[in-house]
This record gives C-alpha cells, structure tokens and sequence, in this order.
C-alpha cells in the first residue's frame, strides 16, 4: 500500500545516498503538518494520539452513549446502511472503525435472514420431501448459517475491540466474525479483497480522509461497494439551529454524567462541523477512484449514506 502512495520510492532506492539528506528535512515538515482536533489545530501526530485517546477514553460507555445522544436513532441510521449494502450469503465485508460490532452484528443478522428465507422457499418447492430431509436440510442450515460470509471488523483502537469482542460473546456471535487491528490509513489487507467497505462513525476522525478513502478503493475488489455512514450538514436551517444548540449545550454534559468525560464528546461535537458536508465529500469519494458515487440523507442530513463502486 505504501508502494503506491509513493511512486517515487523506487527513484529514491536507487539513488538513496546523495538524496537522504532531502528527503530526511521533507519527512520533518511533512511531520510538522497541521490539521484540526474538533477546533483546536494541531499536528498530524499529535491528532492520531489525541483521537486514540478519545475512544480509549469512552470504549466501554460508547453504545449507551449513543442511545443517550441520539434517542436510540444511531440504531434506525446503522438499520439503513445495512438494507441498503443488502449483502447476499457469501459476501465478505470489511467494516472499517466498527469496533464495538454494530454494524458486524446487522450483517450477521441479516444474512442469517436470508438464508433462512431461501431454505424455507426450497423446501416449500419440494412438498414430497420427506421428514428426514427437511430435517436434515435444517441441520446443514445450523452448521452454517452464513454461508461462506464472513465479516472482518478492523479499529485502530484496542480498547474498542475489546468492548466489540465482548459483545459478541454475551451476544453469542462467533462464526463469520473477526477481529484486526489496523488504521484505516493504512490497511493490513490484500488487494482486491472485499466485497464491501463499510464505515460507520469513524472517516470524521481519520487525519487523511484522502488516505483512507484511497485504502478503501485497494481493498476493494473490482465490483466492490464502499460505504460510508457519516454525521453530515442539516439541510433544515430551524433543525440545523437546534441541532447546534442540542450538540453544543447537551452532548458535553450527557458525556460528563454518563461517561465522566466532558472533553471527548465535546471533540465529537466539533469534530463533525469539522467535516466535509455531503457533495464535498462526495468529491472526495469520487477522487480517490470510485464511481456511481451517491449519497442519502437521513434525518434531513444530520446523517448521510455515501456510496461508491469500485468499477
């Protein structure tokens, strides 16, 4: 992956003695670059950890939280995101920052559902089958409910797969499901891998958007379909104006009582008037590669729902 964000590194190895002296000063000012933390600027370094922080900071409080902020809405939004990739049994999925399994656990219900769908629509074009085998049909069922699907859940973040692992133990998810560690920046993945990229939350907090959008478009295979569920700009200027007064003067002090933690969800605030509003980052998709770009609103825009297809 790093290969093909540098071009130039085989130039550079052939002739590493007399440009080392170059190329050290413009790694220190690429270092030195600065971005947003919510509204504070700060280093690119200084972001990452910041961030790690954050979700360090509110891993085991982050699902009641997000019934807190939301009114139970986040779970309606993460609904959507999954009827709309409406994966079919043998999809391979990789959610991206989806450390406490949300999304995971929808995919893992939903192609359930339609196995199951498909046995009972086979078995009810075959009356004459006997007891035996349509029992025996139910047993294969149970022995792989999936399929062959499989979702790989990959978070920077160690804390949060801890909390997502121990979810889908108490939720009795095992098979199908897995766990990496791994920054979306820079994925440990192979090329052309996944069926589908799905990120939920998480691309606002990324220092390089550019960066992570381009890892989605490699590890996608060709046909592959990227989405994205992300807080995005109101379209209601009346909703926009209490949705600002709520984020503002409630998230903070919901975050203090419930999690004990007022700074991380005042970052998270901040961090979404931060990010790009619907067609920007519809650009932003389209740059890194993708085609058929598109996005839905939810809630009149508190939300959207980009895609893209890697063609």
């Amino acid at each position: 992956a790093a290969a093909g964000l540098c071009p130039c590194r085989a130039l550079l190895g052939g002739r590493r003695g007399a440009l080392r002296a170059l190329v050290r000063p413009a790694r220190g000012l690429a270092a030195a670059k600065e971005t947003h933390f919510g509204f504070q600027t700060v280093s690119e370094e200084e972001k990452g950890e910041k961030v790690y922080q954050v979700f360090e900071n509110v891993a085991k409080k982050y699902d009641i939280m997000n019934d807190s902020m939301s009114l139970g809405i986040h779970r309606v939004w993460k609904d959507v995101l999954v009827h709309k990739m409406n994966p079919s049994p043998g999809t391979l999925l990789l959610d991206v920052a989806g450390g406490t399994g949300d999304i995971a656990f929808r995919f893992i219900n939903y192609v359930r559902s339609i196995r199951e769908r498909q046995l009972q629509q086979k078995l009810k074009h075959h009356q004459n089958l006997s007891w035996q085998e349509i029992a025996d049909s139910y047993q294969k069922e149970a022995v792989k409910p999936l399929g062959d699907s499989q979702v790989v859940v990959c978070d920077i973040n160690k804390e949060m797969l801890k909390v997502g692992r121990q979810k889908a133990q108490h939720l009795g998810y095992s098979e199908g499901l897995s766990w990496v560690v791994g920054n979306a920046e820079e994925l440990p993945f192979d090329d052309d891998k996944f069926d589908v990229y799905t990120i939920a939350f998480g691309i606002r907090n990324v220092t390089h958007i550019d960066m992570a959008l381009q890892e989605a478009y490699r590890v996608l295979k060709p046909g592959g379909r990227f989405l994205c569920l992300e807080f995005s700009q109101v379209t209601n200027p009346l909703l926009s104006r209490l949705y600002d007064l709520y984020s503002f003067q409630i998230i903070p002090v919901l975050g203090e009582i419930i999690a004990g933690d007022w700074k991380s969800y005042q970052y998270l605030v901040e961090s979404i008037r931060r990010f790009p509003p619907q067609e920007e980052f519809k650009a932003m998709i389209e740059d890194a590669g993708f085609l058929k770009v598109d996005y839905q609103n939810l809630t009149s825009g508190i939300v959207a729902i980009h895609s893209g297809f890697k063609l």
